[in-house]
């Protein structure tokens, strides 16, 4: 009888002890698997790539990844509460599109007036998605089609050249040896962390993407936190539009941020904030973007398509979006 009981058992016992092993796997490679991506990279790059462990290099790395942190940071933040905005590339080609118009007012109202551009392309995504009840993906989807299409109206279907030495300077200037973009995309993801970690808002859009239904039973203000959140998100897009467009030196609406979207969405993703809403990982959004940074420039250096880049990326998110996936059904 004895016997017979530990055969039955046996295998139940070793399916739940495969079921554990996977969900600890899974864990792991949420948590730090883009750190461990990142560190592999690194010492393959610097073993196999010429002039890569130069300050040259590492700076033309951090500035082309910081326009996209700053939009993945907007992003992580939606994502954080289940949603997803499929926008950004059209809000930072509608901010390409605004600075020429106004920089003969100067620099200041120029760029303010794209900024508020995108606060209010956020804050529009926001209350569809919260007051009239649109699914994410269809709200930000409008405006995906309709802001690149305004924009390109705006310019006149015209890239324009920029000479104001002081929003170039956004592009191309420096701060204690530091590039200006770089600085700003460094001080955002702080006080990002911090909004995330420290402020009510922060634990109300975390709740609210964990479960929505019990937030409203709990008398949180979910809709004011939806529109902020996307609010912010639409404004950190214009001012990437507008990094993006002083490093250029040109205002070209018809290229600003195109696929940006898809970029901010895999660096948040394989930085380990889930799809399902409930959490905002910062630190790890930064490593993805700088993954998909070093991604992209291992296979240029290497002298390898763009479009295999894209293939990567594409299998990196796919990966990414399973095991979040392992994690969750567990």
């Amino acid at each position: 009888m004895t016997s017979t009981r530990q055969r039955t058992e046996d295998p139940g016992s070793t399916d739940t002890g495969k079921t554990v092993d996977r969900t600890r796997v899974a864990r792991w490679l949420q948590e730090y698997g883009v750190y461990v991506a990142v560190v592999a990279l690194v010492l393959f790059n610097i073993a196999f790539t010429a002039n890569f462990l130069t300050v040259g290099n590492f700076r033309t790395q951090l500035i082309q990844a910081a326009p996209v942190l700053v939009v993945a940071l907007g992003m992580a933040l939606v994502i954080g509460t289940e949603g997803v905005d499929l926008s950004v590339g059209a809000v930072m080609a509608l901010s390409a599109a605004l600075v020429p118009l106004y920089l003969g007012a100067g620099t200041l109202p120029a760029v303010a007036i794209a900024l508020a551009a995108g606060l209010a392309a956020g804050a529009f995504n926001g209350v569809l998605v919260a007051k009239v009840g649109i699914q994410p993906i269809v709200a930000t989807l409008a405006l995906l089609v309709g802001g690149r299409g305004l924009a390109l109206v705006l310019a006149d279907g015209r890239l324009i050249q920029l000479r104001d030495p002081a929003f170039l300077a956004l592009g191309t200037g420096e701060v204690l040896g530091i590039p200006v973009s770089v600085l700003i995309a460094a001080v955002l993801a702080v006080l990002v962390a911090a909004l995330v970690g420290k402020t009510a808002f922060g634990r109300r859009l975390v709740a609210i993407g964990g479960n929505r239904r019990a937030s409203v039973l709990a008398g949180l203000p979910v809709n004011r936190v939806l529109i902020g959140v996307y609010a912010i998100c639409g404004l950190l897009a214009a001012l990437a539009g507008v990094l993006s467009t002083a490093r250029l030196g040109a205002g070209d609406p018809a290229d600003a941020g195109l696929l940006m979207e898809l970029s901010a969405i895999t660096a948040v993703v394989v930085g380990g904030t889930p799809l399902t809403g409930g959490r905002v990982r910062v630190l790890g959004t930064v490593m993805g973007v700088l993954l998909m940074q070093l991604v992209r420039a291992t296979l240029i250096k290497h002298n390898l398509p763009d479009s295999t880049a894209q293939m990567i990326q594409a299998a990196i998110i796919v990966g990414a979006v399973y095991v979040a996936r392992e994690r969750s059904s567990r």
